[in-house]
């Protein structure tokens, strides 16, 4: 490991140990409530199915570990990063992979692929889908369709956030 690359580690382990002793974020309630304006004769739109929102911070957190949908169907999903630093420091991508696949290893090829934002191009036959390498304050929605019933891995494979960033998509 040349100079520069531990520099610049020490710099971000020290930011990050800073960032991390503070005060939490916390996401804000949910609301519940519907508004439902429907005139007779006239049928109420249908609730889309498969729309998925998770967000990353600057603890190195997603708010979900577990998200589900329905097989067959679109899935709509948006990531978003509620934290402030930006991605050089505190990248967020999250990314969906196969059934069966190796996360640690795939997170270890993922860690060399620093050009292409995280995503190994060798790794591609690994990867459902995946969103773009997010920093503080940004927002990426995908859309894909998973087919087959399972239960998938996802991960932040920005270097050093596997270890605290994954969690599974229960496709029922």
């Amino acid at each position: 490991m040349n100079a520069k690359t531990k520099i610049s580690l020490l710099i971000l382990m020290g930011f990050l140990t800073i960032t991390s002793c503070g005060k939490k974020e916390t996401a804000p309630a949910e609301s519940t409530e519907v508004n439902e304006t429907s005139t007779e004769g006239e049928a109420a739109p249908a609730a889309e199915e498969n729309v998925l929102v998770i967000e990353g911070n600057d603890q190195m957190q997603f708010n979900k570990n577990e998200l589900k949908a329905v097989a067959g169907k679109p899935i709509k999903l948006t990531l978003k990063h509620v934290g402030k630093i930006p991605k050089e420091a505190m990248g967020h991508n999250l990314v969906i992979l196969q059934e069966g696949t190796d996360e640690a290893a795939f997170a270890a090829k993922a860690i060399t692929a620093k050009d292409t934002d995280y995503i190994p191009a060798s790794e591609k036959t690994s990867i459902v889908a995946h969103t773009k390498l997010l920093g503080g304050g940004e927002e990426d929605t995908i859309e894909f369709t998973i087919d087959k019933k399972g239960t998938y891995n996802f991960l932040c494979t920005f270097p050093g956030h596997v270890a605290m960033m994954k969690g599974v998509l229960i496709v029922e």
